[in-house]
């Protein structure tokens, strides 16, 4: 019958011990690097990282929890990606639904050259 308790315990034990291997310096710097990618969704144009909002503060939980259960880099941006959607990316990709974003500041750029030469004749 002890036998029965003893190996749980011996498994949450060693779960405890494999977590607390991994330094928390390197955890830090992994969480800030990653939530500096990462943008805030209610402080817009703020990283989670640069934001105190109670959100971005819950993000950044996520980042650590997920970097403890030894997930890499992209793996926690897919991650919050499919929990938020592309708005918590800061850099957006390049995609046909983010098409507009990146276009259309040269089109204004061309449109507003266009339109200062042909003013100035």
């Amino acid at each position: 019958m002890k036998k029965c308790f003893l190996i749980p315990l011996l498994a949450i034990a060693l779960s405890f011990n494999a977590i607390s291997k991994v330094p928390q310096n390197d955890i830090d710097l992994r969480s800030k690097e990653i939530g500096k990618s990462l943008r805030c969704v209610v402080c817009q144009n703020q990283s989670i990282e640069d934001s105190d909002a109670p959100l971005a503060s819950d993000m950044r939980q996520i980042v650590k929890k997920r970097i403890l259960e030894g997930d890499t880099n992209d793996e926690i941006i897919n991650y919050m990606r499919r929990q938020y959607g592309d708005f918590v990316l800061l850099k957006p990709p390049f995609q046909k639904n983010t098409l507009a974003l990146w276009i259309l500041p040269f089109m204004l750029i061309v449109a507003s050259g266009a339109w200062f030469f042909k003013a100035k004749k």
